[in-house]
């Protein structure tokens, strides 16, 4: 019986090639972004995973109380991990104290690479179970010792051994390789720790520090942590609790005004749960995760109502095969059979054109989404996952045609008195209409992201992004920087240079223990601060609103501050200008000078309040080297000029440098990414839609072809012919329209919700999603309107 069932099934699909070949292209086309889509959920979702120890793994993280709201953050004080060890030690395996993974200069022999790394305790090696190469996990308990990635080492040694070779750090620092482990995946947290020091080298050399001379009350360091195999992690979490809090309160520390509150955020949640909002995670990617998995369903599904309405479309043409079948016997649940193993057919033969079309577009998909993803032919779980997916897919899409066509009555149709009658059709026009309310929705979304995106982008930044360079200022260069800045002038190719502690595009840096004139006692403040070079306000191109900028030709400016507007705002002063600001632990400073306020954190968020100042004290280092290009110079040709120059004072690092307009453009990258991903599935579901409508204008064409004929005879024009078979259609778009209007505005004002600088939707955008979705409409059907009407009556009438 099932082989009868399938030869009749490709019986029908070769009768009709045209619906047949729609319907699987269409069910290709929404199975193949269903699994595109999949395979990156799946790679979302796996992020951490191929850590065994991924469940029991988590990172330290604090909450602080600061003016009635919570700020959350991942630094921690360098005394954190021992204190855990001491207080709790039976709860955790491992307790890791690190810093932040960055890029460093290795150097052996004459061999020069820069790398990402870190210094990390040793307990790092068995929480993050290293497969080691060469060496073992014991390598980091060495102080001067240090653990190399296998592609690290295969770029500085060749083919050579490396184990027991002397390799210098950032030039300054001598250690011996011990151990060669394996590349963590890209899928990971850790995917750029291509080397790894002793986290006591770290602190013997650089104890005297500010990140080390002020214990508890500054946050620079990672602290990760791997429970107990007998612990809770809700419960450990709880426990940990105060432990910063009383050791601020046992040394007198008024930091802890702020309450500070540890708790333990899971691996697991790392990369999917990254946003927190007032202490508590608000989301974060997963936001993107369900949203794609919601696009791939309703994209497979706009594919499934294709097949559901051109197969109940051609009921009539069908229908007295169903009545003889039933006139011979057939029970109704064998004809519901029938045509369910046609659909799973179809279905079938969809899925290997859409493995087909994903590998093909699976290069685009990973440059889109930055990501470095492959169809897992190898791993069980996909085939089963994709033979379940298919059998699902082809269920969807066969149900209401074996429903619909199973249901004729035999008496009706062989007495040729059976026809589909409104409520045949009203099925198929809800769902052309759920369709294209879909993909205007789509539309619409895509269109208020880059809205969003353009929106931010065009904000004011307070400075001049264009002609800016940075790069890293390293020892050799802060060594003889006078010699270094006036050969750089000297080479015509620079107008200005200056140093800062950090990127004007990334200023993380933030200060507290300030009183001022007037201040509230019960305040809790925060300020960020940049601490930078007397000329760098006039190399970024701040714009001075009051006051006057710092110059080297004022002593006093050691001890002055220059303020944004919104720390004006903030220190509650309208001319602040010569107000002075005692700073705990620094002295008194005096404000000299209001800037305007200058982006230099998310895009998406108003200015914080912020301090400018230049350095404290001797010694005091500012990592940043900010350079004004000149702008009569083509920036290649002022690279090619100035790239000698830090050769010739520094020859051992590669010069490293970045335009401030490209790390700006940067900030945008994640919206535009999903900006770029939301368009292409907008434009597949539209593809698909009208592919559906192109065969719904064929069926209803060739249903009508008489009529057709008989109006052209009575004397109808081709523009009258192309209205009357255009206009249902167009009512149908026109109510998709009205439903997905509010729809679409819902979701999308959600949306901007998350951003405090936002755009707002205008109106434009739903017209033109409207007016965008008619055209395609009109577009789509006219061919086959056009061609019906332009067909000779005589062809049409002839049997008449």
């Amino acid at each position: 019986m099932l082989k009868n069932y399938i030869r009749i099934a490709l019986r029908n699909l070769v009768k009709n090639r045209a619906s047949s070949l729609l319907n699987i292209g269409g069910l290709a086309v929404g199975m193949a972004v269903a699994i595109l889509i999949g395979l990156w959920i799946w790679d979302e979702t796996s992020y951490d995973k191929t850590f065994p120890n991924h469940r029991r793994i988590a990172q330290a993280m604090q909450n602080q109380w600061i003016n009635n709201h919570t700020d959350t953050w991942g630094s921690e004080a360098y005394p954190l991990g021992s204190e855990l060890r001491r207080v709790y030690g039976n709860d955790f395996k491992h307790v890791v104290m690190s810093g932040w993974t960055g890029g460093h200069l290795l150097t052996y022999g004459d061999k020069h690479i820069k790398e990402t790394g870190n210094y990390m305790e040793p307990g790092v090696t068995d929480m993050l179970s290293l497969t080691m190469l060469k060496g073992n996990r014991d390598g980091l308990k060495d102080p001067g010792s240090i653990l190399l990635s296998r592609s690290t080492a295969k770029a500085l040694f060749g083919d050579a051994d490396p184990m027991g070779a002397t390799v210098s750090v950032d030039q300054k620092l001598l250690v011996k390789v011990t151990g060669v482990y394996e590349d963590l995946p890209s899928s990971s947290s850790f995917s750029d720790l291509n080397f790894i020091s002793p986290w006591q080298l770290l602190v013997n050399t650089e104890h005297y520090d500010t990140r080390f001379n002020n214990p508890w009350g500054a946050s620079w360091f990672q602290c990760l942590v791997q429970i107990a195999d007998n612990a809770d992690m809700d419960k450990v979490s709880k426990k940990i609790r105060d432990v910063k809090l009383n050791a601020l309160k046992s040394n007198g520390n008024e930091d802890a005004r702020f309450r500070p509150a540890i708790f333990l955020h899971p691996m697991d949640k790392w990369h999917l749960y990254s946003s927190f909002k007032n202490g508590v995670i608000d989301g974060g990617r997963i936001q993107y995760v369900w949203l794609f998995g919601i696009i791939g369903i309703f994209v497979l599904l706009l594919a499934c109502i294709n097949f559901m309405n051109l197969s109940t479309a051609r009921s009539e043409k069908r229908a007295k095969e169903v009545g003889i079948r039933k006139a011979l016997g057939s029970l109704r649940r064998q004809l519901i059979t029938q045509f369910y193993i046609e659909s799973l057919l179809i279905a079938f033969c969809s899925f290997l054109i859409a493995l087909i079309l994903a590998q093909v577009s699976l290069p685009f998909f990973n440059e889109v989404a930055d990501k470095k993803m492959s169809i897992l032919w190898s791993t069980p779980l996909f085939w089963l996952s994709c033979l379940g997916f298919t059998l699902i897919t082809g269920l969807i899409a066969g149900s209401y045609p074996a429903l619909y066509l199973s249901s004729f009555r035999p008496v009706k149709v062989l007495k040729g008195v059976f026809r589909a009658g409104r409520s045949a059709t009203l099925p198929r026009k809800m769902l052309v209409v759920t369709q294209f309310a879909v993909s205007i929705i789509l539309i619409i979304g895509t269109i208020v992201v880059f809205n969003q995106i353009q929106y931010a982008k065009d904000r004011p930044v307070g400075y001049t992004r264009e002609g800016l360079v940075t790069t890293p200022l390293t020892d050799d260069i802060r060594n003889k920087y006078a010699a270094f800045k006036n050969d750089l002038l000297a080479t015509g190719a620079v107008t200005t240079v200056a140093q800062s502690e950090n990127p004007v595009t990334n200023v993380y840096v933030t200060n507290s223990g300030l009183t001022w004139r007037g201040k509230d006692p019960s305040l809790q403040e925060e300020f960020t601060t940049l601490s930078v070079s007397s000329d760098f306000g006039a190399t970024v191109g701040w714009q001075i609103k009051e006051g006057r900028d710092f110059s080297s030709a004022f002593a006093s400016d050691s001890s002055a501050f220059l303020i944004n507007e919104a720390a004006a705002k903030y220190l509650g002063f309208q001319h602040p200008v010569g107000e002075i600001i005692d700073w705990k632990g620094n002295g008194k400073m005096k404000i000299i000078g209001v800037v305007k306020d200058m982006v230099n954190q998310s895009a998406y968020e108003p200015a914080r309040q912020m301090f400018f100042f230049l350095p404290r004290w001797e010694g005091q280092k500012l990592y940043v080297l900010n350079i004004r290009i000149n702008p009569n110079i083509g920036p290649h040709e002022a690279i090619a000029k100035i790239a000698p120059v830090f050769k010739r004072y520094d020859p051992a690092n590669p010069f490293e440098y970045h335009f401030t307009d490209d790390d700006y453009a940067k900030k945008f990258a994640n919206e535009e990414r999903i900006g770029q991903l939301a368009g292409c599935f907008a434009s597949l579901a539209i593809l698909i839609s009208c592919m559906g409508l192109f065969g719904m204008a064929s069926f209803m064409a060739e249903q009508r072809v008489k009529e057709i004929g008989i109006r052209k005879v009575l004397g109808a024009s081709v523009f009258n012919l192309w209205r009357l078979l255009s206009k249902e259609f167009v009512a149908l778009v026109f109510i998709s329209i009205l439903i997905a209007t509010p729809l679409a505005w819902y979701f999308m004002h959600n949306w901007l919700r998350n951003y405090e600088y936002r755009t707002t939707m205008s109106w434009w955008v739903f017209i033109t999603a409207g007016v965008g979705a008619l055209f395609v409409t009109l577009l789509t059907v006219s061919f086959q309107s056009i061609k019906a009407a332009l067909t000779n009556p005589i062809e049409s009438l002839r049997t008449e």
